[in-house]
């Protein structure tokens, strides 16, 4: 769950045992060790909507000496503090939440987590993605820091409702049909906030890290360069056109404001990973069926996807390990699934039917068990660099000065690289 400000958005790719994920960061609780009656209790650090919430009841119900403490936080702060408390030695959760977006930074810090090889996690190397398992795979090969939770396949929710009352289709082909490039995207939001004087999008932010997503290369080349002239700029061109359009609501993910505008109607689409879902639906029940789900421009791509941790700091590894295997188990991946939106990291779920036929009745049900999956599997996914991470938290800091009104349009691209060069050192 970018997601940073997002699925940092705050993903929920795709929540936790299939979200986007990524950990909170905040320390760890004191309640972390054994009580006096043995009971155990495990702090998780995330974001977002990692579907948690009623399988931590099903675990406790099952396991009478755990007690399970979610400590949901925002996306950008939980990685700096986890960071903070891998350095200070102390503070950290039982278990981390990671997004991809950071992973490359933690795993070059694999000394400080446990090696789940060293607990048998490799038997499930094969069940994985291959791409996603070296994710979170030390440079030598030899330390496993994280299980995958979620990948962040993309596509598009839309306010079915909203768009009728901009003269505007409403099926999801007609509207997937719409919007082939991003550049027909801008104008059809144009054509919306003319009819209805309304913003067309959440937030500037949440057009660029999709969009950078697609590009082959993103921040950094494999030998960790900045690439800024590359895919960088063709993201941060369609943000700042956004804005100028008069076509972003400026609302940060994951806070207050964002979160109401999913019912007020403050924006009619937005760039939708899996993990998105689970979001939508927790924070605006009432809005059923009036969302619906389109391809994204520019065809496929990913934002976000998560990892579970345990950093060595923990003083529950073995019960800390025990829930995560727990986690990973079909049973689980497809409830979360189910539940949330967040699309397993284990291509082999894709085909059960409880997956491959189900439909998101939220969603105007939308076949969603055929419209992530399909995009997960054809993902070629970006290489992100140990500097992704505060480089992109940089930029979008600079596209939210413009959408604030404090950096003009036009010096926006040359302040954006001089902060992700900042950020690069």
């Amino acid at each position: 769950m970018r997601r940073s400000t997002p699925r940092w958005l705050r993903v929920a790719a795709v929540g936790l045992v299939v979200g986007s994920l990524v950990v909170a960061c905040s320390g760890r609780s004191t309640t972390g060790d054994s009580g006096g009656d043995g009971t155990v209790t495990l702090k998780i650090n995330f974001w977002g909507d990692f579907g948690l919430q009623d399988l931590k009841a099903r675990y406790e119900a099952e396991n009478k000496n755990v007690k399970i403490a979610l400590n949901s936080g925002e996306y950008n702060a939980q990685h700096e503090d986890l960071q903070k408390k891998l350095i200070a030695g102390s503070g950290a959760p039982d278990i981390a939440a990671i997004d991809e977006g950071f992973m490359v930074q933690f795993r070059s810090q694999a000394d400080q987590f446990v090696n789940l090889l060293d607990k048998g996690a490799g038997k499930y190397e094969t069940n994985y993605l291959p791409w996603k398992w070296k994710q979170s795979l030390s440079a030598d090969g030899q330390t496993q820091i994280g299980l995958g939770t979620d990948v962040g396949g993309l596509a598009m929710c839309y306010r079915t409702d909203l768009f009728e009352a901009a003269g505007l289709p409403t099926e999801r082909d007609q509207v997937s049909a719409l919007w082939p490039s991003w550049e027909e995207f801008l104008a059809v939001g144009a054509q919306y906030t003319a009819k209805t004087k309304k913003k067309f999008v959440d937030n500037a932010t949440n057009l660029f890290n999709p969009i950078l997503g697609q590009q082959q290369v993103g921040f950094y080349d494999q030998n960790e360069q900045l690439q800024m002239e590359g895919g960088p700029k063709v993201a941060f061109d369609y943000a700042v056109k956004a804005v100028d359009a008069g076509l972003s609501a400026n609302l940060t993910s994951f806070q207050a404001d964002w979160d109401k505008g999913f019912t007020s109607g403050a924006f009619a689409v937005l760039a939708c990973p899996a993990w998105m879902l689970g979001h939508i639906q927790n924070t605006a029940p009432g809005t059923k069926g009036k969302w619906d789900i389109a391809a994204v421009p520019g065809g496929g791509g990913n934002w976000g996807g998560s990892f579970l941790t345990i950093p060595k700091q923990g003083k529950n590894v073995d019960e800390a390990y025990r829930f995560l295997e727990w986690l990973i188990q079909p049973e689980q991946q497809i409830e979360v699934f189910k539940t949330v939106g967040n699309l397993p990291s284990q291509p082999a779920l894709y085909t059960d039917p409880a997956i491959a036929d189900f439909k998101n009745e939220f969603f105007n049900a939308a076949p969603v068990g055929q419209i992530f999956p399909k995009m997960a599997e054809g993902l070629t996914p970006q290489y992100l660099g140990k500097k992704n991470g505060p480089t992109r938290v940089a930029v979008e800091n600079v596209i939210n000065r413009v959408q604030n009104g404090t950096l003009k349009s036009d010096a926006a691209w040359a302040e954006a690289v001089k902060e992700a060069e900042k950020a690069s050192k």
